[in-house]
């Protein structure tokens, strides 16, 4: 049985945001679509207690409204809708365990509001073994697209290129194959970008040998994915400039969340984290070794 594309529902304009593109992505991956809303529940032996009767109403209303919104402009995506009492990080985790990728509203870095900004969304991307990306509460079909020659926003246009941040230091192979696999999707060209940390006065050799070990990561995946158009970028400078500079015009970045045991506990690294907040783009977040 093929993994869903999960989305997380708050009812926020950026869940109903993350709900659109992810439908369009389980359209374009042929999958289906589960929505889960999460919400604080009781023991289940105070069941009949009339305090839970609101949060059950408000899960079942935000459902059913996304739902309707979703088989009215997707109608060809298989739907269901779980509505979850368990705190929504907990319950985000568990079904984007089980999700082909998982699918969440995000806020920028100063952004106030539901369940999908700030701790929760951090503890979910760092939590969750599978990718999730993170959509603005602005992102239309047509943003998605190249402007059409008049510079308009214009869903017949091809498809923005895709961005992706690697370290050739370390492997990243699941990052790679999701990358490529996202570009070939939409038919679009994929920018591989490697922020390197040598001093500015450092010689041609070294900067010809940063271009060489990034060529020689990314030629497996262009043997794998002849049909994607593949740019190689490597630019002196800190990894979340770099890249939030190399995403002005794309439709998707995807970076990398290594998953090694540290002292502190499962993080989202400070790359990722950098990008999930200032990147305007859906963000792509893969777990890797």
């Amino acid at each position: 049985m093929p993994r869903p594309v999960v989305v997380g529902l708050d009812g926020s304009r950026e869940s109903l945001a993350a709900a659109d593109w992810a439908a369009r992505e389980a359209l374009r991956r042929g999958l289906p679509l589960r929505l889960v809303h999460a919400y604080e529940g009781l023991p289940s032996d105070a069941s009949d207690l009339p305090e839970l009767e609101a949060p059950r109403y408000w899960a079942r209303r935000i459902l059913r409204g996304a739902m309707d919104r979703l088989d009215e402009r997707y109608p060809q995506v298989r739907l269901s809708a779980d509505q979850v009492a368990r705190p929504a990080a907990q319950a985000l985790v568990t079904a984007g365990a089980n999700a082909e990728l998982l699918v969440l509203g995000s806020r920028a870095f100063s952004g106030l509001g539901g369940f999908m900004a700030g701790s929760v969304a951090s503890a979910t991307v760092a939590h969750v073994t599978r990718p999730v990306v993170l959509v603005r509460a602005d992102q239309t079909p047509a943003d998605e697209r190249v402007p059409d020659g008049e510079g308009r926003p214009s869903a017949r246009e091809p498809y923005r290129e895709v961005v992706v941040g690697v370290d050739t230091g370390h492997p990243c192979e699941e990052v790679l194959e999701f990358a490529f696999e996202s570009a070939a999707l939409r038919n679009a060209p994929l920018r591989v970008v490697h922020a390197w940390h040598l001093p500015d006065d450092a010689d041609a050799a070294a900067r010809e040998a940063a271009g060489e070990a990034l060529a020689a990561l990314v030629r497996p995946w262009r043997e794998k994915f002849p049909a994607v158009p593949v740019r190689e970028l490597t630019e002196n400078g800190r990894p979340a400039q770099v890249l939030l500079r190399a995403t002005a015009e794309a439709g998707l970045l995807v970076v990398g969340r290594r998953t090694r045991p540290s002292r502190l506990g499962a993080h989202t690294g400070p790359v990722a984290h950098a990008v999930m907040h200032h990147v305007h783009c859906p963000v792509a977040v893969v777990p890797h070794g």
